[in-house]
């Protein structure tokens, strides 16, 4: 069975008489809750933003398959055009010029398909050339 609670008007009561009583103390049942202090918060630190990577605009003559041609600094757009004409009068080819953002740091300029191809074929390892032997052989045999 649920306990009875007193009701308020029984702990007034109780109260005014422990006054009258010139009791000072409070009933032992209520207990005063002291109030947590709160969590001292850390000064937000700035972030400093990023510094924007800084680039430059160039003209690029392309091929058709998208091969690079030449490059012109943007300033020198009468110059890239005079070369697209040149490389279109030349022959059969179909050329076009296109404005390309790239980075002002010293990153290298990205190499071209063609320069990839030419360059030596990469070496293998003489534990793979002989494991490529083997899985060579067990396919002749099937």
């Amino acid at each position: 069975m649920p306990r009875k609670l007193p009701s308020r008007q029984e702990l007034r009561k109780q109260a005014e008489a422990a006054e009258a009583a010139g009791i000072d103390e409070e009933s032992p049942k209520k207990k005063v809750k002291k109030k947590k202090k709160a969590a001292k918060k850390r000064a937000t630190r700035k972030v400093k933003d990023a510094v924007p990577e800084r680039k430059r605009l160039i003209w690029v003559i392309y091929t058709a398959t998208l091969r690079e041609e030449a490059r012109f600094p943007y300033d020198q757009r009468k110059e890239a055009e005079e070369k697209l004409a040149q490389l279109l009068a030349k022959g059969k080819r179909t050329y076009f010029m296109q404005p390309v953002k790239e980075l002002i740091s010293g990153e290298a300029v990205p190499v071209a398909v063609e320069e990839l191809e030419e360059s030596e074929p990469a070496k293998v390892s003489s534990e793979d050339q002989d494991s490529l032997e083997e899985t060579e052989e067990e396919d002749e045999e099937e």
